[in-house]
Parts: C-alpha cells; sequence; structure tokens
C-alpha cells in the first residue's frame, strides 16, 4: 500500500472516532435532564466533559482529550436530579431503576413484637438434687456392688461396705442405747428416764450415720444389738451415679467421698445469651428445649430463683432454665437447642438488609421525594429475628429501601466522592 493510501486510511479511521465520540457525548447530554430552566438559557452550575464526565470545569471550552465542546450542567429548581448533584449524596432511582437494582421500600410503623431466641445450651445436674456419699471415719473398702459411673440406682440400694475399727465403739454405743430404752420401757420407769434413754439413741443413731451406715443396717442393728463385721454404705436417693470414687480394697481416709449421685428427674440448661438479648429476659418465662438429633421436645422454664451470671470467660450473661425430664433424656453435659420466645415493646424495626453497617456510621435510605433517596444515619437497638430496632433517626411513616440498599450506598459515595473532586480544571 502506498504511503497516500496509508495517510487517507488513518484520517478515516480519526474522523470515524471522533463521529463515534460526538454521538457517545450527545447520547450521554441528552441523558442528563436539563429541566425547563435550562431550556429557557439559565445559568450553568459548571461544565462537563461528554466522554469523561467526571472532568469538570467552571466555565465553557473544549475537553482536553478529544477537544470536543464542554457540556453545561443547569441548577434547575424543582429537579430532584440537580438537587441530588448539589447535594453529593442523594440518589435519583425511578420506577425501571429500581426494578433493575431490586429495591423494595417499607413504610416503618412502631408496634411491638415477638421473637423466638434461639440458644446453644449445656444440660447440668440440679444442684439441690445432687447427693455425695461420704463416710465420717478412716477404713478400708471390703466389697463394692457393680454400681460404675452412669448406673442407675435407687434410695437405700446398697453400693459397697467398709471396714473401720474405729466403728466398733460407735456401734456398741448404739446397741447399748437400744437395750436401756427397752429396759426403761419393759419396768415401766417415770416418762424421765424413758426421755433421756430416747435422747441416746438419737445420738448414737446420728453417731453412725455421720460415720456412713445405711439405715437399713441400722435398723438391723436395733433388733438384733449384734454389730456387724462391715459397715454398709447405701445410696440416698434415687439417681444416677456421675463419679465412683473408690475400688476393692482401697484404703480411704475420713471425709472421702466414695460416689456422687444425682436425681435427674428435674435437670438445669445453662445458656449463654450476648448483647442485648439479656435484657428481655423474664424470670418464669417459657421456652422449648430440643436434643440435635431428636424430635422430642420438652418445656423448659427461666429459674425464678436465680438471675443471669456474668461468665469473664466468654463474656455472656449465663442464664438458667429448669425444666422435668421425663425418661432421662437429658444427661449432663449434654448440649440441647433452646428456643426462647420474648416479647419486646413497641419499637420501629427494619430488616438487616436495610441497614448500612459503616464501622463509626450505621444508615439507611430513605425516600425523601418520589424517587430521591438519601442515607440517613441511624441508632440501632435489638438485632432478632432478621430484624434490627431504629432508637434514633427514623419516624413512622417514612419509606425505607430494604432491598438493594447497599447499591444505593455505592451510588450515593460515588455521588459524593465526585462532588468533592471536581477533578482537573
Amino acid at each position: 500500500m502506498t504511503r497516500l493510501a496509508l495517510l487517507a486510511c488513518a484520517c478515516g479511521i480519526a474522523i470515524a472516532a471522533a463521529a463515534v465520540g460526538a454521538g457517545a457525548g450527545s447520547l450521554w447530554a441528552r441523558s442528563r435532564p436539563v429541566g425547563a430552566a435550562g431550556l429557557r438559557g439559565g445559568d450553568p452550575v459548571y461544565y462537563v466533559d461528554p466522554m469523561h464526565p467526571a472532568y469538570r470545569s467552571d466555565g465553557p471550552g473544549t475537553a482536553p482529550d478529544c477537544g470536543m465542546p464542554l457540556v453545561p450542567v443547569f441548577d434547575t429548581e424543582g429537579d430532584p436530579d440537580s438537587s441530588a448533584r448539589r447535594d453529593g449524596r442523594r440518589v435519583v432511582a425511578d420506577a425501571a431503576q429500581q426494578q433493575l437494582m431490586g429495591a423494595r421500600l417499607l413504610t416503618v410503623t412502631r408496634q411491638p413484637a415477638r421473637h423466638d431466641v434461639r440458644l446453644f445450651a449445656r444440660v447440668v445436674a440440679d444442684e439441690t438434687r445432687v447427693y455425695r456419699v461420704n463416710v465420717g471415719i478412716d477404713g478400708f473398702i471390703r466389697e463394692l456392688s457393680g454400681v460404675t459411673t452412669g448406673s442407675q440406682v435407687s434410695k437405700g440400694q446398697w453400693l459397697a461396705t467398709f471396714s473401720a475399727p474405729e466403728a466398733r465403739t460407735a456401734l456398741q454405743g448404739y446397741a447399748v442405747a437400744v437395750d436401756a430404752a427397752a429396759r426403761a420401757r419393759s419396768a415401766g420407769d417415770g416418762s424421765g428416764q424413758l426421755d433421756a434413754a430416747s435422747a441416746g439413741i438419737q445420738q448414737a443413731e446420728d453417731r453412725l450415720l455421720n460415720i456412713g451406715m445405711s439405715r437399713r443396717q441400722i435398723e438391723t442393728l436395733g433388733r438384733t444389738l449384734r454389730a456387724p463385721a462391715a459397715i454398709e454404705v447405701a445410696s440416698p436417693a434415687d439417681g444416677i451415679v456421675l463419679e465412683r470414687r473408690i475400688s476393692a480394697g482401697e484404703r480411704f481416709e475420713r471425709g472421702a467421698e466414695l460416689f456422687r449421685i444425682a436425681d435427674l428427674r428435674r435437670i438445669w440448661i445453662d445458656a449463654d445469651l450476648f448483647g442485648l438479648a439479656a435484657d428481655y429476659i423474664q424470670p418464669d418465662a417459657a421456652a422449648r428445649v430440643k436434643v440435635p438429633g431428636r424430635g422430642a421436645l420438652l418445656p423448659a422454664r427461666v429459674s425464678r430463683s436465680t438471675l443471669p451470671e456474668f461468665d469473664t470467660a466468654t463474656q455472656s450473661l449465663r442464664v438458667r432454665f429448669e425444666a422435668d425430664n421425663p425418661g432421662l433424656v437429658l444427661r449432663p453435659g449434654m448440649f440441647v437447642d433452646v428456643t426462647l420466645p420474648i416479647d419486646l415493646p413497641a419499637a420501629i424495626s427494619v430488616p438487616l438488609d436495610a441497614v448500612i453497617d459503616a464501622g463509626l456510621e450505621t444508615r439507611v435510605f430513605v425516600e425523601r421525594t418520589a424517587n430521591v433517596f438519601e442515607p440517613r444515619t441511624v441508632e440501632t437497638g435489638w438485632r432478632f429475628g432478621g430484624r434490627v430496632e431504629i432508637r434514633k433517626g427514623l419516624e413512622p411513616g417514612d419509606r425505607v429501601v430494604i432491598s438493594g440498599a447497599f447499591l444505593f450506598d455505592s451510588e450515593s459515595r460515588m455521588r459524593q466522592t465526585r462532588a468533592q473532586s471536581p477533578g482537573p480544571r
């Protein structure tokens, strides 16, 4: 191809590009409404590059990048888009644009609400139903029943026997007291001597109970007046063995705990609450307990006798629930799900998607006038069930963007950036 042909081709390409640029600039200019005042020849606010609208100039001229004339932008009264440009934060979106953005609006009201708080909790034994089987004397374990940790026992069931040489004095003292009382009754002595003998029986019986002897064996000793070769230890209540701390033939010291037994027909459930949820927990409030993987639901209630306890490890408030445990479905250490319905006072609330959390500021987008939206700083409160309380910043009747708010926020911040950065002049 000759040099002349190449030059002609290059000029053609440049002319075509200029035509495309002019067409695009004209399209942009037509897409920006100037309003009636602009058509009447009002004063322009500033001038923009038709190819790059971010470029602004205070006066007319040509664009530095393409040489095209700058397009005037007029300050139009009654034009919501113009006020949005002056503000730099408002967003204008007609019905079609709102549909493309997936925007939905909600007229807020002030009303009470009920929400279900779901908690992850742990089952613990009721401390008032936990029994520690102790002995009050030094001795040796002679026999153990087949009871182990997790075994279910009944009240009075024998658990172990032990021998203790020092217990013989207490055994003989009880037998002597019972015999003396029997002699006083048969001889028809005065009530004073009989009362003294009965008091002696009670003191001797207390000594044997403190040693760890079962009541059944004490009654047998009272009938036979013969000291047993080994002292029997029995369960003090119906329940489940939480711990067995002794073995056959083992020596123990005074005060040793041989077994720990819990009556699990009624249990406690501890749950941790974070944030503002604890402010709405009422004593004796009803709740539902569910074991993961099982369909059964058990009723429970917030304890009336204890206040929520602060846990320094988790920085939360620990709330105690009390529940009956039919069939012993719940066991200590088991994790469960607790659903607690709470009643909230009348308040303005919006869906969580409507709130933009910008760190130091929380805001929502409110429809100021038709199709004109502005960000508004708000103060939030509780958050339950996918909704958040608005304590300050909104009034009943305000229309709030509840879907697509993040798109409005992005557009608003872009507009504000352009308004604060006019670009090269």
